[in-house]
């Protein structure tokens, strides 16, 4: 036992069972509570009798390097071979045989790796992607298809950034199982909003209690009131059980963004996680990740966003409409679209969407849009102040008759 655990390579990883696992996960929503659980069914069922090749994607800390360690650790304690390899670790264990008094030969280690009974590859895809490193890693995999020798791999990346040679391995289906892993990163906060991405710190106060209905104000006829009323009822009955996608749209300061905080701001006060983000900001997210000194890449952050158990998105068509944009967007909401991920979309009702985009914001079956017809809260419905501001004594004259609309 002492020496299959030695070889095995799991080192501090002993502790990664599936009794110390969490199915659960820590303040998710039921769909990333089963999702996470499924995945662990699947980890477990492939511990108890290894074929094939068992592949865990998914964002940073969500779990899959645990799932695949548990694996390691139920075969070795079951007295069988498992060896755990970190992907860059790996190659640069393959490099040091090169080097004057190593212990093993070059062929020596490659051969054990490829030959391994069951081999656990971590994080592929984190290696420096140099053409040497590229073909290493294509003649294991390769070795081990042709051998059908089982194989975990837990990534963070799409199959279509690997080699296309090593992409046909990985996505064969009669060999290969795939497990999308959605939960967020359990080392954080189980309060997703706390993100640097998220804003939602700036919207504490649009609660649904502080939701105005304006049932004192002469500028809102009857129908609009209602129309106010159901607004929030709809919204906060979302909040409570967010199934698909809800899009609020309206005129400019109707109470859309009012409405769409409140929601994040519930389910985080639930303990759930969201993540609350206005378009234009969300991009700068992203483009910020291509500067010198960056310490977040853009896969990881792309991930963050489209992986977030609840997002929502604020003024979707403000931003700047150059393809990248466009691209970046449809690829986050299609994602979610398919994922199932609960998403919440504001708009104004006249904005000119990506046509891509447009077909999964109005697809009934996933998502219910909800229009508010009131007038903006800070448009003419409030004379009096615009009134005090034209007239206010020492604004400076260029900034006179604005007005507090935007």
């Amino acid at each position: 036992m002492s020496a299959l655990l030695e070889a095995s390579n799991l080192g501090l990883l002993t502790r990664m069972t599936f009794d110390s696992f969490v199915p659960g996960g820590h303040g998710l929503n039921p769909q990333i509570q089963e999702n996470l659980r499924r995945a662990f069914e699947k980890a477990r069922a492939y511990s108890e009798e290894p074929q094939g090749w068992l592949i865990f994607k998914g964002s940073y800390g969500c779990g899959k390097t645990h799932l695949a360690a548990a694996i390691a650790n139920e075969q070795v304690s079951r007295g069988k071979p498992a060896l755990f390899v970190i992907v860059p670790d790996l190659l640069d264990y393959l490099r040091a045989a090169f080097a004057p008094g190593s212990p093993a030969t070059f062929d020596q280690r490659f051969e054990a790796l490829r030959t391994s009974p069951l081999l656990i590859l971590d994080d592929l895809g984190a290696q420096s992607s140099t053409p040497w490193a590229q073909e290493k890693l294509y003649q294991i995999l390769n070795y081990r298809y042709n051998a059908q020798l089982p194989t975990v791999i837990t990534t963070n990346c799409d199959l279509d950034s690997f080699d296309p040679r090593l992409r046909s391995r990985l996505a064969e289906l009669d060999w290969s199982s795939m497990v999308q892993i959605l939960a967020p990163d359990f080392r954080g906060s189980a309060v997703v909003e706390q993100s640097e991405l998220s804003s939602l710190g700036l919207h504490k106060e649009q609660t649904f209690e502080a939701f105005d209905l304006r049932e004192t104000d002469a500028g809102l006829d009857a129908a609009q009131r209602t129309n106010l009323k159901r607004a929030l009822a709809t919204a906060r009955a979302y909040a409570e059980d967010p199934v698909g996608w809800m899009v609020l749209t309206g005129g400019y300061g109707c109470g859309k963004t009012h409405l769409a905080a409140a929601i994040a701001n519930y389910r985080v006060d639930s303990g759930n996680p969201a993540i609350f983000v206005v378009v234009p900001d969300l991009l700068d997210h992203l483009r910020a990740t291509f500067a010198p000194g960056s310490t977040v890449g853009f896969d990881r952050r792309f991930d963050e966003i489209r992986r977030a158990p609840m997002l929502i998105v604020d003024d979707l068509g403000s931003q700047s409409a150059t393809p990248w944009a466009q691209e970046k967007l449809f690829q986050l909401f299609d994602h979610r679209y398919n994922a199932l991920l609960p998403t919440v979309v504001t708009m104004t009702r006249d904005v000119d969407l990506d046509p891509r985009l447009k077909t999964r914001i109005m697809d009934t079956s996933r998502c219910r849009v909800l229009e508010i017809t009131a007038p903006s809260y800070r448009g003419e419905a409030q004379p009096l102040m615009r009134e005090k501001l034209r007239t206010a004594p020492g604004l400076p004259r260029g900034r006179r008759g604005l007005g507090v609309a935007r």
